[in-house]
């Protein structure tokens, strides 16, 4: 029997074709290639994608018709967050977005991309004016790894070998960071009290000592609730002479202080939130910011923009910053290696702040704040019990629904055009969200929630739980 025909979607799947890259590089087969990869985290069938449709229209009408499938904000009410979250996304920045000279992810190169670097410089700018640090880098590929690398930033910068880390914190990042810090640094996890959605500090200075790298906090954390004790938490790690790295969204930020007021070293999270939009399952970008400061500069994992003057006395070009850092210069002995980013959504956050400016921000951060609290009453009226009531909150919060499961729920609002809030592992809240009981939800609130939207889904949940 001779070889399966090559596919037409597959590059370079002719056998033929296949056999003579094996040969160059001197493999056997492509089973070699893999060997590094778990057994169990490979696929052990053909990938099923049916016969191939050669002609250009029967493919996009195919494609059409399983997208016709999904349920969209746009048609629903949509009350989903826990990590990807419905913003409005402004005209603007679809239309610089998809402008020919920045359409791709890469961050550019030395001769061509220079109007490309300035963009990516306004963006990296703006970014620290908002949080209120000297530099942050062109994206990486989400805010999880952002996180898990601010962590091994801080491994590097003390030379410790253990981190602190929150037990606020999603476990699909929670698992991107135990993965990216395996066999370097182990993660120990923090207690949150269950009655405030907090993370105390007498729990963080009980584990503190001269072998801590980092304490990892989120503000808001997954539960939405903001830590109020992040300042004396801050104090206690540099006490020891721990660093403090914090997740945050930069959306947060026009409404509650920058981490950096209170004692953060690093401050990380994800862009999504800044005009990027869902795009059915969210565009993602990560942003790392830190002070001025030497020993944090050159453990950036990727590409840095500034400011230097040029042969042309009074002129200022756009430059990589501390570039001899970087894989790009220094190969395998780079920090971390920098490959494709998502400088393509930084600069496409960067027009999105611009046009907010700092009075946009504030009013957006407190809309959402105070419709958050508006929901949290309503839901509390309807029947549903309100997780951590009593604690500051910003875009989301957990409910319990008594007598009823959060699928239960769910599936009785789709019914009705309504998202409900997305069910929370019972890892994130033992007690309350476990075996046995009706799980919990987190339910988001944003500025294109109106009081009417809100009245709706308070009113749709008294009639399911009455």
């Amino acid at each position: 029997m001779g070889a399966p025909p090559a596919h037409p979607y597959i590059p370079n799947a002719a056998a033929d074709t296949e056999r003579a890259m094996l040969d160059v590089i001197g493999v056997a087969d492509v089973d070699e290639l893999l060997a590094s990869i778990p057994a169990k985290l490979r696929m052990s069938r053909p990938l099923d994608i049916g016969p191939p449709l050669t002609s250009e229209y029967e493919l996009s009408r195919h494609m059409m018709g399983l997208l016709g499938r999904n349920a969209t904000v746009d048609e629903n009410l949509s009350f989903l967050g826990m990590g990807c979250y419905d913003h409005w996304v402004p005209a603007v920045c679809g239309e610089v977005n998809g402008r020919a000279e920045f359409l791709t992810a890469y961050a550019g190169e030395a001769y061509e991309d220079h109007g490309k670097w300035q963009a990516l410089f306004e963006y990296v700018s703006l970014m620290a004016e908002l949080l209120e640090m000297d530099v942050v880098n062109v994206p990486t590929y989400d805010g999880f790894q952002a996180a898990a690398t601010g962590l091994r930033m801080a491994g590097r910068i003390t030379g410790r070998p253990r981190v602190l880390v929150t037990g606020a914190v999603l476990p699909d990042k929670l698992g991107k960071i135990e993965g990216y810090l395996d066999g370097v640094l182990a993660v120990d996890m923090l207690p949150v009290d269950p009655a405030t959605g907090l993370t105390r500090p007498q729990d963080v200075a009980a584990r503190l000592g001269d072998d801590v790298a980092a304490v990892y906090l989120e503000t808001p954390n997954a539960y939405g609730v903001l830590e109020r004790h992040a300042r004396e938490i801050a104090a206690a790690a540099h006490r020891v002479g721990a660093i403090v790295v914090c997740g945050t969204d930069p959306l947060a930020l026009g409404f509650v202080d920058p981490p950096a007021r209170w004692g953060a070293d690093i401050v990380c999270g994800d862009i999504q939130s800044l005009g990027l939009g869902l795009h059915y399952g969210g565009a993602h970008g990560g942003f790392i910011a830190t002070h001025d400061d030497e020993r944090f500069v050159f453990e950036f994992p990727s590409r840095l923009f500034g400011l230097a003057p040029t042969r042309k006395a009074g002129e200022l070009g756009f430059c990589d910053v501390a570039y001899e850092r970087t894989s790009l210069a220094r190969r395998e002995e780079g920090i971390e290696w920098v490959g494709t980013a998502a400088a393509l959504w930084g600069i496409t956050a960067g027009v999105y702040l611009s046009l907010m400016g700092p009075g946009g921000m504030a009013e957006l951060g407190a809309g959402v704040a105070s419709r958050t609290r508006y929901a949290m009453r309503s839901l509390a009226e309807a029947g549903a019990e309100v997780l951590h009531a009593d604690a500051p909150h910003w875009r989301e919060f957990a409910v319990c629904y008594p007598g009823r499961t959060v699928a239960e729920v769910d599936a009785l609002l789709r019914e009705r055009g309504i998202f409900g809030g997305a069910e929370l592992p019972s890892s994130l809240l033992p007690g309350t969200g476990g075996p046995g009981d009706g799980g919990t939800a987190l339910v988001c609130v944003t500025e294109k929630h109106t009081t009417a939207d809100i009245d709706r889904l308070a009113g749709e949940l008294k009639e399911i739980l009455r």
